[in-house]
């Protein structure tokens, strides 16, 4: 059997080397996209929809990222649904696949890994890494600030408050805050009556 590349140990859970020079090249021609982007004036709106389709492994229908943006690898292994939109300074460490399902919301500051290093200092002190995809679900609202790390998987319908440090994956359908994120409470039906507080949904939005 052929001993593995680098590039296919980014995306199987193996220790390997980033700094490897076909990765960096690679690396390098996602980047130059990347700086483009963020480069766009305001009503450059074609131009940047155009470059997301370039930059993206998928990237479905009214996907908006608002710049700056920043990735590892400016969204070459990034897979976003229809309808995604994401404030200031989302941050993917896409160094593998991130998946986020339709309709999800980034809050700014948003930081989503896939890489991590080994706790062992002497294979740190050599550069090696290792990534684990990352999984958010449909119609998710991320808050300001939170950080997701790698290996995680978030269910439909979530909401991770802001300021959360994601460590454990999360099920369909509730509301999670902390650090470490915990489940504060399920989304329920007093959620279908009031949208913040003691403040009612209007009926003609029901």
């Amino acid at each position: 059997m052929a001993a593995q590349s680098m590039l296919d140990k980014m995306h199987s859970g193996e220790i390997y080397d980033p700094n490897d020079e076909g990765i960096l090249q690679e690396q390098m021609s996602c980047l130059e996209l990347l700086y483009e982007y963020n480069q766009t004036r305001p009503h450059e709106q074609q131009r940047r929809q155009e470059l997301l389709q370039r930059m993206f492994a998928e990237i479905g229908d009214n996907c908006y990222i608002e710049p700056p943006f920043h990735a590892n690898w400016g969204g070459r292994h990034v897979h976003f649904g229809k309808n995604v939109y994401a404030n200031f300074n989302l941050t993917l460490v896409d160094d593998t696949h991130i998946f986020v399902g339709d309709y999800t919301l980034f809050g700014p500051n948003v930081t989503v890994a896939t890489a991590g290093h080994p706790i062992l200092p002497q294979l740190r002190q050599r550069g090696l890494q290792y990534n684990m995809s990352v999984h958010i679900g449909k119609n998710c609202w991320i808050g300001a600030g939170a950080i997701l790390l790698p290996g995680i998987k978030i269910g439909d319908n979530v909401v991770v408050g802001a300021g959360s440090v994601v460590t454990k994956d999360l099920p369909d359908n509730v509301v999670a805050v902390g650090n470490p994120c915990h489940i504060l409470r399920p989304v329920s039906d007093h959620d279908r009556q009031f949208y913040f507080r003691d403040r009612k949904i209007p009926r003609d939005l029901l």
